[in-house]
């Protein structure tokens, strides 16, 4: 286990404050006197006080640092915070999301072993499933991810994991953790979800059952835009399989910086995320009755068909949402170049607002024919709202949507 989340420290956080007060604190030094800033420790190796130290290190009986793929001071804070945030035991940083994302999947499978997971989902996510990990020989069979009966039905002897991705990119569909935590127990299989989108500012699916959750942490959690990591949290016997491979084994290490550039990022997640979920659900609801949007995709509305269970999982709605343009690609297209408040940018989770048209971005590694079963239209636009003005927003949509000029509002 990592020093950055021990037992103790994380029932602290866990069972007595709140998230807000975790995302300031937790991980942080507690010390009567020394930085109040977890300190950003640079060095590759450490030195060790003797040599029973370290080969007591190597043997894994001591907590000495070893060397910057195995951990340092700077990344572990950050792990724990994290851990402490989404209620999991442990938790182990990696390069990327993605890099998350296949290490948790090539470390619970192997060749000849089976992955059920959303049609709708991340883009690279896919094609990790669909093209990456066949090469190796694991399979994938990707269902409807709202429909619990669906993943039942795509279960083989073979199936290892069952993966989610919830609210899912970019069409925003909503699937039952706590119904597919539940499958997974009864099928003896592990369940995965991305929360990427939420965050747990906005949902916690380890408090839903399900047994490993994955981020990148260059959206959200960072939320500046300025470095890119990812976070695996989970108990603490698997944190230390995933470690292992991922960070040990493959090295997809975190640079120090970035940790420390997203930790100080995560200590305003609940402001940033609060001021964003509201925002998004007014946008939403404006959109909704604009002419020439032909839907919107938003948890928070009452007419998503995955609002009921929404409301049961999440704490606030997030914010990221969709919505498809009358006129398919080349209304989108009129919009991506109108827009001026807003950037045209493929990120999320920024302080500024970001719009992006995945069919030709993020899910362009898609076939045609599998980005129009994900719901993925050629007018889809993806917005991610930041923490702007929400009637500034509104009024650089309305202005991009072709009615008239934007004016600045206070």
């Amino acid at each position: 286990m990592s020093r950055a989340s021990r037992p103790d420290d994380l029932r602290f956080a866990q069972e007595v404050l709140g998230l807000s007060t975790r995302a300031v604190h937790a991980g942080e030094p507690r010390t009567a006197t020394g930085p109040l800033d977890p300190p950003l420790v640079l060095s590759s190796a450490f030195a060790f006080a003797d040599a029973e130290t370290a080969a007591g290190a190597f043997r894994g009986e001591n907590d000495a640092y070893v060397y910057g793929r195995w951990g340092t001071p700077t990344v572990e804070a950050l792990e724990s915070k994290i851990a402490a945030l989404e209620g999991g035991e442990a938790a182990v940083a990696t390069a990327s999301g993605m890099a998350a994302i296949s290490g948790t999947l090539l470390t619970l499978c192997g060749a000849g072993d089976h992955v059920v997971a959303p049609r709708s989902i991340y883009g690279e996510s896919a094609r990790l499933l669909r093209e990456r990990l066949p090469k190796l020989g694991i399979a994938a069979t990707f269902v409807d991810g709202t429909s619990i009966a669906a993943y039942a039905e795509a279960i083989r002897p073979t199936t290892r994991v069952l993966y989610a991705e919830t609210p899912a990119n970019p069409v925003l569909a909503v699937t039952d953790l706590a119904a597919l935590a539940r499958l997974a127990r009864e099928r003896g299989l592990t369940s995965i979800a991305d929360n990427t989108f939420a965050t747990p500012a906005c949902q916690r699916p380890l408090g839903l059952g399900i047994d490993v959750v994955v981020h990148s942490m260059t959206k959200a959690l960072c939320g500046h835009g300025d470095a890119i990591g990812g976070m695996i949290v989970s108990s603490a016997e698997l944190r230390e399989r995933f470690a292992d491979t991922v960070v040990k084994g493959l090295g997809a290490v975190l640079a120090p910086l970035n940790a420390f550039l997203i930790g100080r990022g995560v200590r305003t997640l609940g402001l940033r995320m609060e001021r964003a979920s509201a925002s998004a659900l007014a946008i939403a609801r404006w959109l909704a009755v604009r002419d020439g949007v032909a839907r919107v995709h938003y948890p928070g509305l009452a007419e998503h068909p995955g609002h009921a269970v929404a409301v049961r999982q999440m704490h606030a709605f997030g914010a990221l949402l969709s919505f498809e343009l009358v006129g398919g690609v080349e209304a989108g297209r009129r919009v991506l170049d109108r827009v001026r408040l807003v950037s045209h940018a493929v990120s999320l989770g920024d302080v500024r607002s970001l719009i992006t048209h995945p069919a030709s971005t993020t899910a362009s590694t898609m076939s045609p024919e599998d980005r129009l079963a994900a719901g993925i239209g050629d007018g889809l636009l993806r917005l991610s709202v930041g923490i702007e003005d929400a009637g500034d927003l509104i009024a650089d949509l309305e202005q991009a949507l072709g009615r008239g000029a934007p004016t600045l509002q206070s």
